[in-house]
Formats: structure tokens, sequence, C-alpha cells
């Protein structure tokens, strides 16, 4: 566990720091200059990301059980998860998706968590899914109280909810045909 827990430390420290202390990034910013910050950034994060991986993947050979789901849950998480690419996509395909959710890449990260843990009730899968809902949700919150940084993205185009929708869907079926077993290990169906 030490392992995944260091990774979702160091992963999390870089995305935490806006939601902490806002003014303390942007000096730090402005000192070092936005391509050093970005560079830190990305691996620290990158770092931890391998770290979660690796210590996700070591706890799945010996599991901590702390509750199980019934069978039906996974449907519902298949509906759930229906929303979550297109959302995705839709965070840098600026159209009525983008506006309506106002910040769909946090909206697709609390359904993606919130419906896996629906369904895995290992220690593991606890902190993994649950550190992702809550830094999601403490950032939705923490938007309200601060300036946001413009974020580069495709211009908006009549079809841009379109292509988020269908694009979002494709990326869905193939996760749920054959990505999710290739790259985690678990077939979903």
């Amino acid at each position: 566990m030490t392992i995944i827990i260091t990774g979702l430390i160091l992963f999390f420290a870089p995305h935490a720091v806006s939601i902490v202390n806002e003014d303390w990034r942007n000096g730090v910013v402005e000192r070092i200059g936005p391509g050093a910050w970005k560079g830190i950034y990305s691996l620290v994060s990158l770092v931890g990301f391998v770290l979660i991986c690796w210590g996700y993947g070591l706890a799945r050979q010996d599991p901590i059980v702390l509750y199980s789901s019934p069978q039906w849950m996974r449907h519902l998480v298949m509906l759930l998860m229906l929303f979550v690419f297109p959302l995705f996509l839709a965070a840098n395909l600026p159209g009525a998706i983008k506006t309506k959710s106002q910040h769909p890449l946090l909206a697709a990260t609390k359904i993606w968590a919130f419906a896996h843990l629906l369904v895995n009730g290992t220690l593991a899968d606890v902190l993994l899914f649950g550190s992702f809902l809550l830094w999601a949700v403490l950032d939705r919150i923490s938007m309200k109280n601060r300036t946001q940084r413009p974020i580069a993205s495709a211009p908006p185009m009549r079809y841009n909810d379109v292509a988020a929708t269908i694009g979002g869907l494709i990326i869905y079926g193939v996760f749920v045909v054959w990505a999710h077993q290739a790259l985690i290990g678990v077939p979903l169906i």
C-alpha cells in the first residue's frame, strides 16, 4: 500500500496546489516561469502516476476487501460510464456540453471515480477512486473562489458537441470491448 499511497500523494500534490494556495502557485510561476512550472508539475505528476499504477497492480495481487457489490450494479456503472468519455472530449471542444457542465473534465472524473467505487470494494480501489473523487469535488468547489486560467482548446465550432458525443461513445465502445481488459486486465463483457 505504501507505493500506491506515495503515488497518490505525488500525483495530487501538484494538482492540489491551486486548491490550497493559488497565490503561492502564481508566485512560483512568476519566479521560475510557466515552462519550468509545467515541467516540474508534469514530472512530479508522471512519477506519481507510475507509482499509482505499480502500487495498484501490487495491491490487486493481495486485495483487502472492504465491501462487495451486487452483480446488477455493474449495469449501472456501464450506464454511468457512457457519459465519461463525451465529457472528457467536451473539455477541449467548446460547445453546449462544455457550457452546461462548466467543467466537463472534472464532471467526467467525478462520474468515473464514483462509478468505479460502486463496484470495486478493495482498500486499493477505495484509495484510488476515492482520491480522484475527493480531488475533483474539492477542485470544483475551489474554482468558485479563484480566477480561471485560460486553457488551450479547439476553436468553438458548430459540430463540437456532436464530435465530443460520437468520439466519446466510440472510445467508450473500445474500452468496453477491448481496452479495459488490455490495459487494466479486467474484462467488461
